[in-house]
């Protein structure tokens, strides 16, 4: 815990992932994606596209760990609303100018997987799109809420079926910036 953050952490439960584990977590990921795609960046872009708002803070620092030449480019999507549940409506309300990802390797860049309805969807819009591929990579993985058919190629840790905040995670819009992933006290969202 941090005292610079006492207020907010009064309503997590534990600290389940530290600053430690992250950056090992990114280091991985970095040389896992840099490995992969080493020799296609020869022959085609390679795009990181963040969906917005929870992958931007592990983006931004994932990046910095991909030792290849790459853009990036963001979506804006949602299945949740102001809920803790999927409603299963998918809404993408910032598109994509599928000029800029035509005939690009793409890696959709998203904080967890969770029911899997919102990667399924962009998955499909970015292939729609043109791209000569496109893979996912996550921060976090809860198969447990799994509900669409698909599966993260690039994954930081799984995770049991809690409420994790911090570190782009967020309740009702607080907590992204604690500088770890906690889980968050039941009393906080069942209230």
């Amino acid at each position: 815990m941090n005292p610079e953050f006492k207020e907010m952490e009064q309503d997590l439960a534990k600290v389940m992932f530290d600053r430690n584990d992250i950056e090992e977590m990114l280091v991985r990921l970095g040389r896992e994606i840099s490995d992969a795609y080493r020799e296609s960046v020869k022959e085609r872009k390679l795009i990181l596209i963040g969906v917005l708002k929870g992958s931007v803070v592990f983006m931004a620092d994932l990046m910095r760990h991909i030792n290849l030449p790459l853009e990036i480019l963001f979506l804006q999507a949602t299945s949740y609303g102001a809920g803790t549940v999927s409603c299963g409506r998918v809404q993408i309300s910032m598109e994509l100018d599928k000029a800029l990802v035509g005939g690009a390797d793409v890696i959709l860049v998203e904080d967890i997987l969770d029911s899997g309805r919102t990667l399924k969807k962009l998955t499909e819009y970015i292939a729609d799109s043109g791209a000569h591929s496109v893979k996912i990579c996550t921060m976090l993985d809860k198969p447990a809420r799994r509900v669409a058919d698909i599966q993260t190629d690039f994954k930081g840790y799984e995770v049991e079926d809690e409420f994790l905040v911090g570190y782009g995670l967020d309740y009702n819009e607080i907590y992204r910036n604690l500088p770890y992933i906690g889980v968050l006290k039941r009393s906080i969202y069942e209230a």
